[in-house]
């Protein structure tokens, strides 16, 4: 992961002190459905989950996105508007996947096992469920289906920015992991959490972007160019 100069702290404040997006319905009931399956409280396998379904819809997209380059590939206007999802999402994948592999190291440190809800047939409904749903809102709006990720991921950012002040023995914790230090070079866990958290913003970024909302970025000093 390329590493830039950013002060991870103060994002993370910034993300505290920042109002949350004004969610929509359905993702009001898809955050309550997650709380009531993992309890309201954040921990390292709540987080867990939530990164297993995060890079969902971003599959999705590409499905989408191969379809359409397929039907109407004579447009090339639309082909290069496909390709530029098509790389942010694989981008966006694999950055969640990495998130999903950090969690999973620190979780081994420190002798946390897997939770109920994190073995099968758990995760394999959820994951069925939010395929279903982020592959029909891909085919039937794909406007909406950006959007709802902005707020799935704003949601995120916020999460990962208090569990961090939750756990402020994170800051004196090394990171002596291998694995984690191919994610990103860092002095403390609690600087890899406001990373991921980080990485969310990111995200969302680009999905507002693609959706038609480019007024709800939320801009920082070393931000990706879109």
């Amino acid at each position: 992961m390329e590493q830039t100069n950013i002060n991870l702290k103060k994002e993370q404040e910034a993300s505290l002190s920042r109002p949350r997006y004004k969610y929509s319905l359905a993702a009001r009931c898809f955050f309550l459905t997650m709380d009531l399956v993992t309890g309201r409280k954040v921990t390292l396998a709540k987080t867990k989950l939530i990164e297993t379904l995060a890079s969902i819809p971003y599959r999705a997209w590409e499905i989408r996105q191969y379809a359409r380059m397929t039907q109407r590939y004579r447009n090339q206007d639309l082909v290069q508007h496909a390709r530029r999802i098509m790389i942010w999402g694989r981008e966006a994948q694999d950055n969640e996947y990495w998130h999903l592999l950090v969690i999973n190291e620190k979780m081994k440190e420190d002798g946390i096992k897997d939770t109920w809800y994190l073995f099968p047939p758990i995760p394999f409904v959820m994951v069925c469920f939010y395929v279903l749903l982020t592959r029909t809102m891909a085919l039937l709006n794909i406007s909406r289906a950006f959007l709802f990720n902005a707020e799935f991921e704003d949601h995120a950012e916020h999460v990962y920015a208090q569990f961090v002040k939750e756990n402020p023995e994170w800051e004196k914790q090394p990171v002596n992991n291998e694995l984690v230090k191919e994610y990103g070079v860092f002095q403390t866990w609690a600087d890899v959490f406001r990373r991921i958290g980080l990485d969310e913003r990111n995200h969302m970024n680009s999905s507002f972007l693609f959706c038609g909302k480019p007024e709800n970025i939320v801009k920082y000093n070393g931000m990706p160019i879109a």
